[in-house]
């Protein structure tokens, strides 16, 4: 099958229809590359652990996957890495990336997540996307890592033109954003190495363990992963809990009257439309057994935790959204070794945004206009989401 074919339009419709009729299927990838693909719950936390799927697209065998091309300098990161290389630099960056770190942040966020809200006023239209899911997680990982202002809407619109391009984009323009985030990575390292900052990637800079250090290629990398990813799962997150309580007012009234729900309503947000419809690629290093099927060495293995997530033996009636659901176990931020390092600032930044959205404006309704889903089987989030609000009932 056509991995594309109908799962942008209707995802859950299709990967319930891949889960009932057999546990991994042959399909076209993304690139248009045979590959399998891994559906049901219990198959795709395994193999999300899994030490003989790689991430190093070195296994791959020749000719059988294109992905990204990214250059060395910002492929070097931990979503192309296995053991050892993975454990020495996820150790380093957790010497910088500390729970603290995170803790400290959320003041920040609040105030960005303020700011923000202050500038639609108290009643108006909006497309929310553009004007607070967007704006607000960029602002906070650009804060996190020491961005200069002047840079933040460059950014942008290069993970834009990466992940999701516009119809009609020209070919060259993903190159041409790659080549201009190579060069905003190398002088932002440099202006770093001159002057530190409170900063977290003047931290990675100095991180040691040792003696080990971060090498040139793995910063640029990691500098890359951290900005691209922080982004990109946020605006996620936030604008695909925003619908969803749009489209049950019955939970968004009961999150209303008992606000400390919201750690547990995020968590449910997460497995109901989570960040991604596929994670990242893996290819076998021997040949491997998924749901009784033998998988080639070398071959390219899709799973999707939005497939799992969905999965009636793991979650009862999946495809309702209930926020007072048992969600242990969900599957969206990812399993195992490499389990989402931002996950917690993706938490809270969520829970912030959502906590500040609703208590400024008690009437928050669908607006006039279209909802728009990016076009990309990577990135399950919205391009436009129009709003009607208001601080009064």
């Amino acid at each position: 099958m056509d991995l594309a074919d109908g799962l942008l339009d209707h995802p859950y419709d299709v990967y319930r229809r891949l889960r009932d009729s057999a546990p991994v299927h042959r399909i076209a990838g993304p690139d248009g590359t045979p590959a399998w693909l891994v559906t049901r719950y219990e198959d795709v936390r395994a193999a999300l652990a899994d030490p003989r799927l790689s991430l190093d697209k070195r296994h791959a065998t020749a000719g059988t996957y294109k992905g990204f091309a990214l250059p060395p300098a910002l492929d070097a990161n931990l979503l192309n890495m296995d053991p050892p290389d993975h454990t020495r630099i996820r150790r380093l960056v957790g010497r910088a990336f500390t729970p603290r770190r995170t803790e400290q942040l959320h003041a920040p966020v609040r105030r960005t997540a303020d700011q923000l809200l202050d500038a639609l006023g108290e009643n108006g239209d909006t497309d929310l996307i553009a004007s607070y899911a967007a704006p607000l997680p960029i602002t906070v990982i650009c804060d996190l890592l020491g961005v200069p202002d002047r840079h933040r809407r460059d950014f942008r619109v290069w993970t834009d033109t990466l992940v999701a391009p516009a119809p009609g984009t020209p070919p060259e323009a993903g190159r041409h954003a790659v080549v201009a985030m190579l060069g905003f990575f190398t002088q932002l390292l440099a202006d770093k190495r001159e002057e530190p900052g409170d900063d977290l990637l003047s931290d990675l800079i100095a991180v040691r363990d040792e003696g080990d250090r971060l090498s040139e290629d793995e910063l640029m990398s990691l500098a890359f992963l951290i900005l691209f990813a922080g982004y990109e799962n946020t605006v996620q997150l936030i604008g695909n809990a925003v619908l969803a309580l749009l489209q049950h007012p019955e939970q968004l009234a009961a999150l209303r009257k008992d606000p400390g729900q919201l750690p547990a309503a995020v968590e449910e947000f997460l497995r109901y439309e989570g960040p991604a419809l596929l994670a990242i690629r893996r290819f076998p290093v021997e040949d491997v057994t998924i749901g009784g099927v033998t998988i080639p060495a070398g071959e390219t293995v899709w799973v999707s935790p939005s497939a799992a997530n969905r999965d009636p033996d793991r979650f009862p009636d999946p495809d309702r959204l209930d926020l007072g659901r048992d969600t242990t176990g969900h599957l969206a931020l990812g399993h195992g070794i490499h389990y989402c390092l931002g996950a917690p600032l993706a938490r809270a930044e969520t829970e912030i945004a959502l906590a500040a959205l609703l208590e400024r404006f008690p009437r928050l309704e669908s607006g006039e206009g279209e909802v728009r889903w990016r076009p990309s089987l990577r990135a399950r989030g919205l391009l436009t989401l129009p709003v009607s609000y208001a601080t009064s009932l």
